[in-house]
């Protein structure tokens, strides 16, 4: 009983948020490796546009703003850096919200239209979902334990379908 309370108090409480389908430990894993990426909005931003562009090229020219620019001199581009540290930015607002599922869902919905309405696809979410797969390993290094990967797995179980809402309709 003791080492259950001890366990409770220190790693996190066990349990399930049915709302979105996760621990409250797992939820906590998800904030602490989002710390990493925060830290340096403009730098994490960018690897994860390089990334994206890099697997789909296609996908620079779809803004208007970086259509044209040699993906080499890309990361140099103040317009860019900008673009890429807002995109950082609003999935942190996202991730702060992890305990108000539904604050959390209207936010992702927003996301989701803004993206639709410039005329983005669901497609395009998808990829983009692969790309943070792949690249979070490299991103958070020793912390990027089972836990952790299974912690992402569900918070983006959670928000992608949210994203595929707005395309379906």
């Amino acid at each position: 009983m003791l080492t259950r309370l001890y366990k409770y108090f220190t790693e996190g409480r066990d349990d399930l948020d049915e709302r979105i389908g996760m621990t409250e430990k797992q939820k906590k894993l998800v904030q602490n490796t989002w710390a990493i990426i925060r830290k340096d909005e403009v730098s994490s931003g960018i690897a994860v546009m390089s990334a994206l562009f890099t697997r789909h090229p296609e996908y620079q020219n779809e803004f208007k703003l970086f259509k044209g620019i040699p993906f080499d001199e890309l990361s140099k581009n103040k317009r860019f850096q900008a673009h890429c540290a807002n995109i950082i930015g609003t999935l942190s607002g996202t991730i702060d919200h992890i305990h108000d599922p539904e604050l959390m869902e209207a936010g992702l919905l927003t996301l989701a239209e803004r993206h639709k309405a410039r005329g983005q696809t669901r497609e395009q979410f998808q990829n983009l979902r692969h790309v943070l797969e792949d690249l979070y390993p490299s991103v958070f290094g020793k912390q990027y334990t089972p836990e952790v990967q299974e912690a992402w797995k569900k918070m983006f179980d959670y928000m992608f379908p949210i994203f595929y809402r707005v395309f379906n309709g």
